[in-house]
């Protein structure tokens, strides 16, 4: 009992209870739209024929995993970033749209085989990690605030993705394994963005545990001039993050390629930037750096597809979607704010009759 108490403390206290409750308040009000509905076809997963003739899942709840992992991957990085350098990068989308533009340009010039696209990928990683750099540099060097930076590239990538394929939009044949990245492999139900996610978490998780990254990215974030006298370089930490956000560019960059089958430089992933910023916001992270959690933001990634998703079951119109997600958003945002937290804590201790509840402040950001 003392267990459960103490695990319930730590909860309320945790990064993660915006995004599950989030995540959660979602669901829950599709339980209650279909009950009054009396149509449960939002929570129905079914097993249909693909294009290639294979039997894949599908259902809204697939889509909400399957769409958001392109977010989802790109909030790994922006986390990082906003934990080291105190602000976002905003040419995420315009920096994947040149990867994808490398990533198809060498494809096509090559054979089809794993091969070529293993090297494919990693020239388009390399490409996305020198545009990390070089917003990394401007940030950490020179003291430009990250959003100002990375507005460089923000406004150019795109053009330089258009000039890797000679202002053409080349097509990735169907029967191209390339393409499979942004669907299914062959045999498989499960969505192959899903799969890359997976592999995402999984490095992350062990690189963030088995080095000393987190601590360097927080210190860093936390207080520069104490982490310097420690022996911790901020610039290298922060260009270290940015290149990993690179990183993170090129595979939703690769994704993005997939799904549509060709190099759209000025379509593939537009808007990106916005949601996956969100995502990190909604994951409990103080977008003025410091503290953060990968898992948060992946959640607050699967909250803002979920809510897309849930307008889109309820049939409002596409180009009303992007209001009524900023109503919800900003709700969102706002009761996790430390203010609302504060207040909400103190709140609980006077009904409670628990001074140390009363006083007691959530953690820092």
């Amino acid at each position: 009992m003392i267990k459960t108490k103490t695990l319930i403390a730590k909860f309320t206290h945790s990064q993660l209870l915006i995004p599950v409750i989030a995540l959660i308040a979602l669901m829950l009000f599709n339980v209650l739209r279909c009950l009054l509905s009396g149509d449960f076809s939002f929570f129905e997963i079914s097993i249909v024929q693909n294009n290639a003739g294979y039997d894949v899942l599908s259902g809204n709840l697939i889509a909400i995993i399957n769409n958001a992992s392109e977010v989802v991957i790109l909030a790994i990085g922006m986390t990082l970033v906003t934990a080291a350098s105190k602000g976002q990068d905003i040419s995420v989308g315009a920096v994947a749209a040149v990867a994808g533009s490398v990533f198809v340009s060498v494809l096509l010039a090559n054979e089809a085989t794993w091969g070529i696209i293993l090297y494919a990928f990693m020239m388009s990683a390399l490409v996305a990690m020198l545009c990390g750099a070089f917003t990394g540099t401007l940030v950490a060097i020179f003291k430009v605030q990250p959003m100002i930076a990375s507005l460089i590239l923000f406004t150019t990538a795109r053009s330089i993705a258009y000039w890797i394929n000679g202002g053409a939009t080349p097509i990735v044949p169907t029967q191209h394994p390339a393409i499979w990245l942004g669907r299914f492999f062959p045999g498989s139900p499960v969505h192959t963005p899903i799969y890359l996610v997976i592999l995402c978490s999984v490095i992350i998780v062990i690189v963030l545990k088995f080095t000393n990254l987190r601590l360097y990215v927080q210190s860093v974030g936390i207080n520069e001039k104490a982490a310097r006298l420690n022996g911790i370089d901020p610039v290298r930490i922060k260009l270290v993050t940015f290149m990993i956000l690179g990183v993170c560019c090129a595979i939703a960059g690769v994704i993005g390629v997939g799904r549509i089958g060709q190099m759209e430089h000025d379509k593939i992933l537009l808007g990106v930037e916005m949601d996956t910023i969100l995502a990190v916001a909604i994951g409990g992270n103080a977008l003025g750096g410091g503290k953060f959690s990968i898992v948060g933001s992946m959640i607050g990634a699967y909250v803002i597809q979920a809510l897309t998703t849930t307008l889109s079951a309820m049939r409002v119109p596409s180009t009303d979607i992007q209001a009524y997600k900023a109503v919800v958003i900003i709700i969102i945002v706002t009761v996790a704010s430390p203010v609302v937290k504060s207040s909400a804590i103190k709140l609980w201790g006077m009904l409670t009759g628990k001074k140390k509840a009363a006083s007691a402040l959530p953690d820092k950001q």
